[in-house]
């Protein structure tokens, strides 16, 4: 061999000899015996490849299907589908902490109530938000909530009547962003008024997609300027954009605070203050991105697919209707409360068609035996919804849209039962979306009782085909419905 040739042959040898080892040694490492396809053992690429098309969640779905409850999906990542093990994963004061993946999600360099690893910032943190998000304080804010679900409703009347037809997850978007405008910065964003869509809104329905390129690709990302290709430079922009959109909602509130000695409170009004209850601004603009990404996708998709699947099931939707048809002329949300059916329908929409069906993601502290299966320290361990929600011996026919499942409310359904995640981790904002459901759904199937799925322009079921990055989202991002 030429001795100039030397140095390139022992560099291409060592990197053969180090893959070589690398391989063996995730082969042959502690989660060895856990079954889950031969790819998982050494790569987690067959993973991401269905990460980044939104389609993990069903991908890993059929692998439980294959292999069972537990499987390993990636070199030091495992699945879990069983009740009781996600419900111990994510008790309150369990082990398990949120790993890196969520910094990915948000800003990397600023803890948020999302994202952050730590107890304490998360307990202290929740402490400042959870008050203003609870049922009772949401109350005060009803009239608010109420106003602008009734003007998305005016507005899907509006465009069936020119249209012949209505596109109802624009409307509910555009709903769901305004809400959460107006109780976060005290203005809304004017999307219903509006009425067309703009990069703003454009960007809250690629968010997911865009998310997904983060986690995959951080460094390539972050370095847009060095790998200038297409897919990362999108992904960054639009970061960028949607932290314009919280900072200019953040001083919109700022200069309503210095203009008006008593302003209306909102959801982040003791963000705002003063002392040691405030945060600094960055702090506030990082904390309002999360919320107007988890206040508008997750609760403009499952109305999208709860009025979608009452209107092509009339079993159903007669008996929603006959349910509703009982309430006075003047309602509010504590009428909704108490109905079993409505209730009904909203448990199985969010069963079948959770906001965030796909992973979430834990790290184990101390390492743990889950699901019979011995999980070392250090090691992703995912429960997804969509899975919990559609085990078979918990949920009879599991793909079947069936709100009358939910008249007899086993201790089983409430453990995989995982919406809003689980634990001290769950949704702050459960209460604000139960009362969005309920009051756009009772609004809508009054107004429009005899509304059905549409097939114009080129309309069908497969519009309806779930895309999952983190968010869940319909294939086409429209479901088009009309009267009759």
């Amino acid at each position: 061999m030429d001795a100039r040739n030397l140095p390139l042959f022992w560099a291409t040898l060592s990197a053969l000899l180090l893959a070589v080892s690398v391989i063996i040694r995730r082969w042959n490492g502690p989660l060895s015996s856990l079954p889950g396809p031969w790819i998982s053992r050494i790569t987690d690429i067959v993973l991401k490849y269905h990460w980044l098309t939104g389609n993990r969640a069903k991908y890993v779905h059929s692998l439980h299907g294959k292999y069972g409850p537990v499987v390993r999906v990636g070199p030091n990542e495992v699945d879990i589908s069983e009740h009781t093990t996600a419900k111990e994963i994510h008790r309150v004061g369990s082990h398990f902490m949120k790993p890196e993946f969520y910094r990915h999600l948000t800003r990397y360099d600023l803890q948020n109530l999302f994202n952050t690893s730590d107890p304490k910032f998360h307990r202290e943190r929740r402490r400042l938000l959870s008050s203003p998000m609870s049922a009772s304080s949401l109350k005060r804010m009803e009239p608010l909530i109420r106003l602008r679900v009734r003007l998305a409703i005016r507005r899907i009347q509006e465009e069936m009547e020119t249209r012949g037809t209505a596109d109802v997850y624009k409307w509910w978007m555009f709903m769901a962003t305004d809400i959460i405008g107006e109780l976060c910065f005290g203005d809304s964003f004017r999307m219903l008024e509006h009425g067309k869509k703009n990069q703003y809104s454009m960007d809250l329905e690629s968010v997911s997609a865009m998310e997904a390129v983060r986690v995959a690709f951080p460094r390539m990302v972050s370095l847009t300027s060095v790998f200038p290709l297409p897919i990362f430079r999108n992904s960054a922009e639009a970061g960028h954009r949607m932290e314009q959109y919280a900072n200019q909602s953040v001083q919109r509130y700022k200069k309503l605070i210095a203009t008006d000695p008593n302003p209306k409170p909102i959801l982040f009004t003791r963000l705002f203050g003063g002392g040691n209850e405030g945060l600094p601004e960055t702090e506030i603009v990082n904390e309002a991105i999360s919320f107007i990404i988890a206040g508008t996708d997750t609760t403009a998709t499952t109305m999208t697919y709860l009025v979608w699947e009452v209107c092509r099931n009339p079993h159903i939707k007669k008996l929603l209707l006959t349910e509703l048809a009982g309430l006075q002329d003047h309602y509010d949300h504590d009428d909704l409360r108490p109905l079993p059916y409505l209730n009904q329908v909203i448990m199985e929409t969010l069963r079948l068609y959770t906001g965030v069906p796909s992973g979430l993601p834990r790290v184990s502290q101390h390492g743990a035996t889950l699901g019979g299966c011995w999980i070392p320290a250090g090691v992703v361990v995912t429960t997804q919804a969509y899975s919990l929600h559609r085990i078979p011996s918990i949920f009879t026919d599991p793909e079947k849209f069936d709100p009358s499942r939910w008249e007899n409310l086993t201790e089983k359904m409430k453990d995989a039962f995982m919406p809003f995640g689980g634990g001290s981790r769950s949704c702050i904002g459960v209460h604000l979306a139960q009362a969005e459901l309920r009051l756009a759904t009772a609004e809508f199937f009054r107004l429009f009782p005899k509304a059905r799925t549409s097939s114009l322009e080129g309309m069908g079921a497969e519009d309806m085909d779930q895309i999952a990055y983190f968010l869940l989202s319909p294939k086409n991002k429209r479901c088009l419905l009309e009267v009759w």
